[in-house]
């Protein structure tokens, strides 16, 4: 299908969703969280592809909402404004719980809604010119939605410092509280992204990656018990996968797999 906010391409085994409102310092609206739940069920349906990578074109990853759509919101009423966070709400928990490693290569500004889309990635890959942060407070809002997957990500002590303040962090602050997962030069930074892509591509089980992120969706909320429980009967479920029984021959074998 065709968009009007991003651009959407498969490149080998990778999926490539680009944010494409460079003019708006890639803000969102409710057509753009619309396409961008379009462009992840596309590529989650892609038999060919293993990865996803959500990037921007332009300066800045994304600045959050732009302010046409928070001058709309206003005027909403409770109803409206139900609706349109839980279309965040579903594009971020498709995003959490989807089969295939979702890498954000961010570069610039990623802030508020932004450093949300981010944030429920799987991979954050960011230039050292790249800046995070939660401002909403600062506004009189609230990174509600955001905040479930924040507090998973970094725990809820530095996540409390983040959201209460509302302060921007750098590239390398960001990484140091391991709210990304690497810093490069913006030179490097198509390079090394495309670097996860091939080995995520090719030496990883597709299976295994779905598998492991549908486990780690799920025992955080669990009891202990209920947790290794769960996580026994994933173990056991697992062996029996084609992809296991394939990975295990070939170490056998001492043979290389390439997946």
């Amino acid at each position: 299908m065709s968009y009007t906010h991003l651009d959407y391409e498969v490149k080998g085994r990778v999926a490539y969703i680009t944010l494409n409102r460079p003019e708006k310092r890639n803000a969102f609206n409710a057509e753009l969280v619309k396409e961008l739940a379009q462009a992840f069920v596309s590529a989650e349906k892609a038999s060919d592809v293993r990865v996803v990578v959500l990037r921007a074109n332009g300066k800045a990853f994304c600045a959050g909402a732009d302010l046409a759509y928070l001058q709309e919101l206003s005027g909403f009423t409770f109803e409206e404004n139900l609706e349109d966070s839980q279309s965040m709400m579903r594009l971020f928990m498709h995003m959490y719980k989807m089969k295939k490693t979702i890498i954000a290569q961010v570069q610039g500004s990623a802030l508020a809604g932004g450093c949300g889309l981010a944030t429920v990635c799987d991979i954050i890959v960011a230039s050292d010119n790249a800046v995070f942060g939660y401002p909403e407070s600062r506004i009189g809002f609230v990174a509600a939605l955001v905040m479930v997957f924040l507090v998973r990500r970094i725990g809820e002590g530095k996540a409390r410092e983040l959201l209460l303040t509302g302060k921007t962090i750098s590239a390398g602050e960001a990484h140091a509280i391991g709210l990304i997962n690497e810093v490069t030069s913006p030179g490097d930074l198509d390079k090394i992204v495309e670097e996860y892509c091939v080995q995520l591509s090719k030496n990883v089980s597709g299976s295994s990656v779905a598998i492991t992120k549908e486990i780690l969706s799920k025992v955080q909320g669990m009891e202990i018990q209920t947790a290794l429980e769960f996580a026994a009967r994933m173990n056991a479920a697992t062996r029996m996968t084609d992809d296991c029984k394939r990975g295990i021959n070939a170490f056998l074998n001492k043979k290389t797999i390439e997946w």
